[in-house]
């Protein structure tokens, strides 16, 4: 439970932080952290207008994006304090139900029939595809270290007894602050500031949804970002006390924040046929990770 009301926490200031530190790096003041919340209120009063050639796909597919990424957030432990929903093999359950909201948002773009939302589509689908491995063997791997099968034994049980074991760590935390990059259509695969249909991933496929559904679309990223915050978090709390654990948890998110807006400030994205290659190095990084906890293992033949 402690996890979950956390995540809630901080997704109430995550992108306020990576907007002010955009802001900072270019000269600028920039709003205030709390400012893209009071967007989403704003945008939750509001009332949503739908076209005549959608179908209930559309009106619920933000509704169900925002209820996967919720449950998803009910399995992420708190070093050893489990979440909510916590059982063996629960990584696989948390992987495919940001699938099914994943799934749900392009055929949402899709049902529109807009050549330019199933271009947008079609780029999250490929790139979502490409990075599922990456996490996997990513998880895998730290299952393999540590014995078990479920994030919260993993995170409970996961020590670092040589440099190796740090490396591995710290490789760890590079391949999740670049999935949710991904994840959440950010640089360098896509730009949230873009709004040329050719160049765009995320924005083009919600380009149809306005009022209560966009503002449910901009809080389930902030919640996404918090959540994969949540899980990089997990790599370094381990057993601590809730007194220790909770102002480390909220500095390493806000950490992760100020990270997101600095690689947003100084790193152009990459041209659209570069992002399968990028992404497929982090699977290579990740099975990097694996052939070290083989060596530390001892089982690397």
């Amino acid at each position: 439970m402690i996890s979950f009301l956390l995540i809630i926490f901080t997704s109430l200031f995550f992108t306020g932080i990576v907007i002010r530190t955009k802001s900072i790096a270019s000269g600028r003041k920039g709003p205030g952290i709390f400012q893209p919340m009071k967007d989403i209120f704003r945008l939750w009063r509001k009332g949503s207008v739908y076209s005549k050639t959608t179908s209930f796909i559309f009106k619920i597919a933000p509704t169900v994006s925002f209820a996967s990424v919720i449950m998803a957030i009910l399995m992420i432990p708190h070093g050893s304090n489990p979440g909510i929903i916590s059982f063996e093999g629960d990584f696989i359950m948390f992987a495919y139900l940001l699938s099914l909201g994943k799934f749900l948002t392009i055929i949402a773009a899709l049902d529109t029939g807009s050549s330019f939302e199933g271009m947008g589509a079609s780029r999250e689908a490929l790139f979502s595809m490409l990075v599922e491995p990456a996490f996997f063997i990513l998880i895998g791997s730290f299952a393999l270290y540590t014995g078990h099968t479920s994030f919260q034994s993993i995170f409970s049980s996961l020590h670092y007894g040589s440099y190796i074991a740090y490396m591995l760590g710290g490789l760890a935390t590079f391949v999740f602050v670049m999935i949710a990059m991904i994840e959440n259509s950010r640089m360098p695969v896509d730009d949230p500031k873009t709004h040329l249909e050719l160049t765009m991933v995320h924005e083009v496929t919600i380009l149809d949804n306005s009022g209560f559904d966009l503002g449910t679309i901009l809080y389930t990223t902030n919640l996404k970002f918090a959540m994969y915050g949540a899980l990089i978090s997990n790599f370094f709390i381990g057993a601590l006390p809730l007194e220790i654990s909770i102002p480390l948890f909220i500095l390493i998110q806000s950490l992760f924040a100020v990270t997101v807006g600095i690689i947003e400030s100084f790193m152009a994205r990459f041209r659209m046929g570069h992002n399968p290659q990028f992404i497929f190095i982090l699977t290579s990084v990740s099975l990097l990770i694996f052939f070290g906890v083989l060596l530390v293992l001892g089982k690397f033949i």
